[in-house]
């Protein structure tokens, strides 16, 4: 068991690890739209959607997976009715790769820092 950390990707805001990777698998924490540079979570929807998929594919990198090896995303939302606007940056994340990675996505009440979205992605290598 390694665990994974990279600049590249905003410092965990509790007691937690960004990634840890057992043997081919990696499991990436719950990320929210923190720009790493700033450490500040971006104000606009889109733009968290955008900056989490950008600090996870830092954390990929740094494990050695890319988005390739996703598997699994767990999607936490606090306004369910944004669903089609988060698909839609999603989609071109993931695009031309097959299989797409199971999902569940889940309503919620609350996130940290008030994120407006939060996410958690499981990878595997053959």
């Amino acid at each position: 068991m390694e665990g994974i950390y990279t600049e590249k990707a905003p410092k965990p805001v509790g007691p937690y690890s960004q990634a840890i990777k057992v043997g081919n698998s990696l499991l990436i924490s719950g990320q929210i739209g923190i720009d790493p540079s700033t450490g500040k979570l971006k104000k606009d929807f889109k733009e968290q959607v955008k900056q989490i998929l950008k600090n996870t594919e830092e954390i990929l990198k740094a494990a050695g997976f890319s988005k390739n090896n996703v598997v699994k995303v767990t999607v936490y939302l606090t306004d369910l009715s944004m669903f089609p606007e988060f698909n839609s940056v999603y989609e071109d994340f993931f695009k031309g790769i097959e299989p797409l990675p199971v999902r569940v996505t889940v309503g919620v009440a609350e996130l940290p820092l008030s994120a407006d979205i939060e996410m958690e992605f499981m990878a595997f290598k053959n």
